[in-house]
């Protein structure tokens, strides 16, 4: 049974359906309680880091998930917002508190203003639309996201400062190098949507609900 984490932010029922989608059961829960029995966690997340690090530690959810994904080695996905909530802080309309489960800081984007191709360009922000991965060659799906890479964003941050060995895949979006996959040991994050990127997105979905960490 996969956990999906109702913090009362995300996109919690288009989660569900892909994982109902491919076969892996699911539950929505919003207390230690409901989640408690679920193998495996998800945290979504749509919306600003400070109300989610108010909600997560409000409702007793931050400490019993801490101690679910590093005593107790629960794996855990986290989809955008969620992905961002695994790093240490966040700088989003001031300076917010993470799960510090991943090294590094989430920061805003700028539109800022680069040459590509002779022509000069503003980088809209956020980054909203389909951009394709490059992979670290170790990772198990690297040849499949390879063969059809493109996969559905939608965020103004980005996780910086962060350690190289935790970089799974990034996307290039003008300047800047955007952690899209990381991870390490039971942990694992996206900072694309998965359940809404198609093929890729739900294959790598799949993986986290059927191969990672078995």
């Amino acid at each position: 049974m996969i956990g999906i984490i109702d913090y009362g932010m995300g996109n919690l029922h288009s989660v569900q359906s892909a994982c109902a989608h491919l076969g892996l059961e699911s539950c929505i829960g919003s207390t230690p309680e409901e989640l408690d029995g679920c193998e495996r966690l998800i945290l979504p997340g749509v919306g600003a880091f400070g109300d989610m690090a108010s909600a997560l530690e409000n409702s007793g959810l931050k400490a019993w998930l801490l101690n679910k994904v590093l005593k107790e080695k629960t794996p855990l996905l986290g989809i955008c917002l969620g992905m961002q909530a695994l790093y240490e802080r966040s700088f989003e309309f001031g300076e917010h508190e993470g799960l510090g489960l991943l090294q590094g800081s989430v920061i805003r984007m700028e539109p800022v203003e680069y040459h590509e191709d002779e022509a000069l360009i503003t980088l809209p922000v956020p980054q909203i639309g389909w951009n394709s991965l490059f992979c670290s060659s170790s990772w198990p799906l690297c040849d499949e996201v390879l063969a059809d890479p493109y996969v559905y964003f939608d965020h103004s941050y980005l996780a910086t400062g962060w350690n190289p060995d935790e970089l799974i895949a990034y996307c290039s979006y003008g300047p800047y190098t955007v952690p899209a996959v990381v991870g390490k040991d039971n942990i694992l994050g996206c900072q694309f949507h998965p359940e809404k990127s198609g093929t890729t997105g739900l294959r790598i979905l799949e993986w986290f609900g059927k191969e990672f960490c078995r």
